[in-house]
């Protein structure tokens, strides 16, 4: 599959190189959000561009051209950050570095369910009251009933995860 995109890639492009702006855009989408940027303008107001621009600059685009770098140099290795680690360093801290990543994932997972109940009680309410509005009990069963239903979900196959991708990238959007 990688192939394939690879090759569409390269004949759209001309090259197999994405430029270091946008992996520090996908790397924005992905770590920061458009979620944060609305919150934080609404809190705030303008004063945050000044927040943005230092977040921009000491860590965006340094991220990008770190990933960039570390992507380009171990172009054949297939398992990310772990790989990247053990070639520049051990394998122990690679052991590291990777459970460190499934671990900060876990608080992050936990915390979905929850987005989407916000989600629907904008969808149905015209507001974000919806959690406040039900029992703490409630809130935890029928979060755990998505985080289930997505387990489930995961579990059937990469064109059931496209689908998930797709939608949930829309839904930034809407």
């Amino acid at each position: 599959m990688s192939a394939i995109y690879s090759k569409k890639f390269k004949e759209f492009y001309g090259h197999k190189k994405i430029r270091w702006f946008t992996v520090a855009f996908i790397a924005f989408n992905m770590v920061w959000g458009k979620g944060n940027v609305v919150n934080n303008f609404a809190q705030q107001g303008i004063t945050v561009v000044t927040s943005w621009l230092l977040i921009l600059a000491l860590y965006f685009i340094p991220y990008a051209l770190i990933v960039g770098q570390l992507g380009s140099t171990f172009k054949d290795s297939k398992g990310g950050v772990s790989s990247w680690v053990e070639n520049t360093s051990t394998k122990r801290l690679a052991y590291y570095a990777a459970w460190t990543y499934w671990v900060v994932h876990i608080p992050y997972l936990a915390q979905k369910p929850q987005a989407i109940l916000i989600a629907f009680g904008w969808v149905g309410q015209g507001n974000g009251n919806l959690v406040s509005q039900m029992s703490m009990t409630a809130v935890a069963l029928i979060s755990l009933a998505i985080f289930l239903a997505f387990l489930w979900l995961s579990t059937k196959g990469l064109n059931t995860l496209k689908v998930i991708g797709g939608l949930a990238g829309t839904a930034m959007f809407v």
